[in-house]
């Protein structure tokens, strides 16, 4: 694999097949990249449990493996639909000899985000890294075009979800703990087609400031990760084959990102790597600026 990051990973996703919510790797044509080959462990969350909501795919299974790598256990929250991708991530924590909780529900229900909490605790004893990474994509064309019913289905995956479970984990969590949410680079770039996925991602970044000064005095620090346009499968549920085609190219850098080029950063801000970082939203964006 090259060096240069132009050409490091494809730049282009012709003939990739639309899918219906809510979207899985298994049937991707162009199979993403989460650093099954390529990322190698040091240790750094040796003994530590973590929670990943949307764990079976994408940029949540990409952040899974690297964590079992590191040391971790890791317990994963999906849509009972993403069975078969739930199955595979777990195979690939495994092979690492660290254990894996399946978690299937659905995290925009109040009681579900407590009950994630409890059954990681319960399986494992402990809690000290939960990824906030589950979200719901909307796409609209005008004002008009916005379903009332899809906006609150957002809001409640990737704003309340985020809050429900961090209320839920800071009493479980211990001095040293972290909690990582994922937000976007939509929540500054906020494209005129993806106004309500923009406004939960603008909330999501607000949220972990406000959530890092709080628990700040607890010892639990709180960063979040802002990815540009990444190969998953939310994307062919989301986006044409026209736009599919020219996915990333538009970034500095020329291409998409791959999940696995994400999971660094989750791991830098969940270890004692990161120990005075809190309240940080970090750019993962091929060049976009956010700030």
């Amino acid at each position: 694999m090259t060096d240069d990051p132009r050409p490091s990973h494809p730049t282009s996703f012709p003939d990739e097949p639309q899918q219906p919510r809510p979207g899985l790797t298994t049937e991707m044509r162009t199979k993403p990249d989460h650093g099954e080959d390529s990322y190698v462990g040091k240790g750094l969350l040796k003994d530590k449990t973590a929670l990943i909501t949307g764990g079976d795919s994408g940029i949540g299974r990409a952040v899974a493996i690297a964590y079992a790598r590191e040391g971790a256990d890791v317990a994963i929250s999906y849509l009972a639909e993403e069975q078969v991708d739930a199955e595979e991530t777990r195979a690939w924590v495994e092979k690492t000899g660290q254990r894996c909780l399946l978690l299937p529900g659905d995290i925009r229900d109040r009681d579900h985000c407590s009950r994630l909490i409890e059954r990681t605790v319960a399986e494992f004893g402990r809690l000290d890294v939960l990824v906030n990474n589950a979200a719901a994509q909307t796409m609209n064309e005008g004002l008009e075009s916005i379903d009332d019913d899809e906006m609150q289905g957002a809001f409640a995956a990737n704003v309340f979800a985020m809050i429900r479970l961090a209320k839920a984990a800071a009493p479980r969590m211990k001095p040293g703990a972290t909690i990582i949410n994922t937000t976007s680079e939509q929540a500054k770039v906020a494209g005129k087609n993806m106004i309500v996925y923009a406004a939960t991602k603008g909330a999501i970044s607000s949220l972990t400031v406000g959530l890092s000064n709080l628990l700040a005095s607890d010892g639990i620090r709180v960063n979040a990760v802002a990815p540009g346009p990444i190969w998953t499968p939310i994307q062919p549920i989301a986006k044409s084959p026209q736009e599919l085609e020219t996915l990333g190219q538009d970034t500095p850098i020329g291409r998409a990102g791959q999940p696995g080029e994400l999971a660094p950063a989750y791991v830098l801000l969940a270890s004692s790597e990161g120990s005075y970082m809190s309240g940080n939203v970090v750019a993962v964006t091929g060049g976009v600026p956010i700030s």
